[in-house]
């Protein structure tokens, strides 16, 4: 008998991540498809003259032992005098270092282990993230409007909105009325181009979990108490997290070594190749028909099972098979939410803290842009997610982040108009002097965000539900499943597909239960529930 094959459709995290699997676990041979010259999906590394951006920012961090131990196959920690790096593999603490390793390590393709701190800047200063009840909060909002917040939080704590409808009651419920309105109700519709009340409370869910303003206080007095050294934090609310692993070189800097490992095990992967139809034969998928952009020439490839991270308004577009006129018309009327990132080569930064490197920089990774008079969203410090991003030690790398849609006026600037803009914008709220300014570059990532608002994705359990009776189909990743994963949880429903697969289990339920519960990322003992049922 031939070998059997799987065609994914994506070299991102999810589709890369099940051709390792598929080449580690079983007989199937992967061929991966992936549309642009570049690996990671958005999980990429741009290399712009020796200065690294990461497109979004990528915390490798997981409280899946499955996920952390891959990484950690992947790329082993890097570790020396000044920074042991302890870790805990199934509840064992170890410390890992190179010399553990079976192999010379490689000491480019390391993991760091890196501090997080992010902040919110508001009326020109910066605030905690999460928000603290701390003297200098007060200070700075005032004793009425804390006051006012703290009112507005007890009565959503003593009458909560039930059921809770939408992206605003979410908030509302968590952080109250007051607070919402300050400080996430602007930033949010920033991000998205909407009313919060337009935006499901499916995302909060998602995205924030369990955080609210007691979980946040409850964390401030543990950090008092000795800390584990654990780098899952499994009791840590995820927008909690102060610990994360970091390839050295960047995000891109896993996937590219994940494609090697791909290559060298005997899969397949095709860049610049773009899936136009997917074929069928009664209800099972035989093959895709795939475009090389470079030449227009058509290419078939067939296969026995098939894997998509593609949009899936592109996916059921491409569909070779009767489509239910209903499916075609919630698929067609989904949404994306696109991505700018200028960025910044300065000599320093206008505004300054004591950081270990010196007065130029700030110590935070990425810090929300709450100004209202300003469209920047949130602006990434390269030096610290990893000082080998920037190529000249002492010069200052910062990513300045646009959220819009493909088409609209910010999408359609040139690139010259936006490094304007960008300047402009930081310059306006005192974070930077034009003066110091070296380089800048401009990158557009469409369809970064998929929307949780419209009447499309009101109806979005009929379009999930019918893709799943296609039996050899799986639907992964971010854009796949229309759902804002974050890595580990598309490398997770990857890994499910494929024990689905090895199982002989033709029902997917649990492929979409990954990243849905929000016990699952909140309490160890129902995490540990959901990894096994």
């Amino acid at each position: 008998m031939s070998q059997q094959q799987a065609i994914i459709i994506g070299a991102g995290p999810a589709g890369l991540t099940t051709g390792y699997e598929l080449l580690t676990r079983s007989q199937i041979k992967p061929i991966i498809l992936e549309m642009t010259d570049y690996l990671g999906g958005i999980s990429r590394t741009v290399n712009y003259k020796g200065n690294r951006i990461d497109i979004g920012g990528h915390r490798f961090f997981s409280k899946d032992d499955r996920v952390m131990n891959w990484w950690a196959e992947m790329m082993p920690l890097a570790t020396d005098a000044s920074a042991p790096a302890t870790i805990t593999y199934q509840r064992q603490v170890r410390e890992v270092t190179p010399q553990a390793a079976s192999e010379p390590v490689n000491p480019d393709a390391v993991m760091l282990v890196r501090p997080r701190k992010s902040r919110i800047y508001f009326k020109r200063q910066f605030f905690d993230y999460p928000l603290s009840l701390s003297v200098t909060t007060i200070k700075q909002l005032g004793l009425w409007a804390m006051t006012k917040i703290g009112m507005s939080y007890m009565w959503s704590r003593v009458a909560p909105i039930k059921p809770e409808r939408n992206l605003e009651e979410f908030f509302i419920n968590r952080f109250g009325n007051q607070l919402y309105r300050t400080f996430f109700k602007s930033y949010t519709e920033k991000v998205w181009g909407v009313s919060c009340q337009e935006i499901s409370a499916a995302w909060g869910a998602q995205r924030i979990k369990g955080l609210s303003i007691s979980k946040a206080i409850w964390h401030a007095m543990k950090k008092m108490l000795p800390q584990s050294k654990d780098i899952r934090q499994k009791s840590v609310e995820t927008s909690l997290i102060e610990q994360f692993l970091y390839p050295k070189y960047g995000p891109g800097q896993m996937w590219e070594t994940c494609a090697d490992k791909i290559k060298q095990l005997g899969g397949e992967i095709h860049q610049e190749y773009q899936v136009k139809e997917i074929l069928f034969d009664g209800n099972n998928v035989t093959g895709v028909v795939a475009v090389h952009l470079p030449t227009g020439r058509e290419q078939t490839f067939t296969g026995d099972y098939f894997f998509s991270t593609m949009p899936m308004k592109d996916l059921v577009r491409g569909l070779k098979t009767d489509v239910p006129a209903h499916i075609k018309e919630i698929s067609e009327g989904l949404q994306y939410r696109d991505f700018i990132t200028v960025g910044l080569l300065l000599k320093e930064l206008k505004i300054k803290e004591n950081h270990p490197d010196g007065s130029k920089l700030l110590s935070d990774t990425w810090i929300y842009i709450q100004e209202p008079d300003v469209q920047v969203g949130r602006l990434q410090i390269f030096n610290n997610w990893s000082p080998y991003m920037v190529k000249e030690p002492g010069q200052v790398w910062i990513g300045l982040e646009y959220f819009c849609y493909e088409g609209d006026q910010v999408w359609n600037l040139s690139e010259e108009e936006m490094k304007k803009l960008g300047v402009a914008e930081m310059e306006k709220i005192g974070i930077i002097d034009q003066a110091n300014v070296l380089d800048a570059c401009v990158i557009k990532m469409p369809k970064t965000y998929p929307a949780y608002f419209g009447k499309a994705y009101e109806q979005f359990d009929q379009l999930k539900d019918w893709t799943n009776t296609i039996p050899n189909l799986f639907l992964i990743g971010r854009n796949g499943m229309h759902r804002y994963n974050n890595q580990d949880h598309s490398m997770l429903a990857a890994m499910t597909a494929v024990d689905n697969i090895l199982a002989g289990r033709t029902d997917k339920s649990n492929l979409w239960e990954v990243n849905t519960e929000q016990e699952y990322h909140e309490t160890k003992d129902k995490t540990e529930t959901t990894k096994q049922g």
